[in-house]
């Protein structure tokens, strides 16, 4: 099965993974921006509140937690299936293990928008601790996934 994949195109599929990621930290740093936005558009006086809900902040950062969850998902599994492809394996280390930690942590952020919905308080506050937890596991592994891209090209 490792033999079907050119050698040029699995060394560059290495890279996919990591682009996608540092794509997928910008969107959540800026669906973070949204969600404060929506939060300060649901606290705000009633005057300021009719000009922040043209923004439509809380249907945007909906929106865009649905995207990075799915592109999350198919970033950790195709980081995992890209890895397997070039090395016949799968290296079990930390990097691996938060991505997979981080990938769960961004389901069950997501699993509680329903409630949210409905007004419930502590889910909020549920949700936006697991997604600070989320951004701080981020940057760790932009760390570590720049350490292992160097390993990559040195070679």
């Amino acid at each position: 099965m490792l033999d079907l994949i050119p050698p040029s195109v699995a060394h560059n599929l290495n890279f996919l993974h990591p682009v996608l990621m540092w794509v997928l930290f910008g969107l959540s740093a800026y669906s973070m921006v949204l969600g404060l936005k929506a939060k300060k558009t649901r606290t705000a006086d009633a005057e300021e509140r009719k000009t922040l809900i043209k923004g439509q902040f809380a249907r945007r950062h909906y929106l865009m937690g649905s995207l990075l969850l799915a592109l999350m998902v198919v970033g950790t599994v195709g980081g995992m299936a890209v890895t397997y492809l070039n090395n016949g394996k799968l290296f079990l280390g930390p990097h691996l293990l938060v991505g997979l930690a981080m990938t769960a942590l961004i389901a069950m952020a997501a699993s509680l928008s329903p409630l949210m919905q409905q007004g419930n308080l502590v889910a909020r506050k549920v949700h936006v601790g697991l997604n600070m937890v989320l951004m701080t596991l981020f940057l760790w592994q932009a760390v570590t996934g720049m350490q292992i891209v160097n390993k990559i090209l040195t070679s």
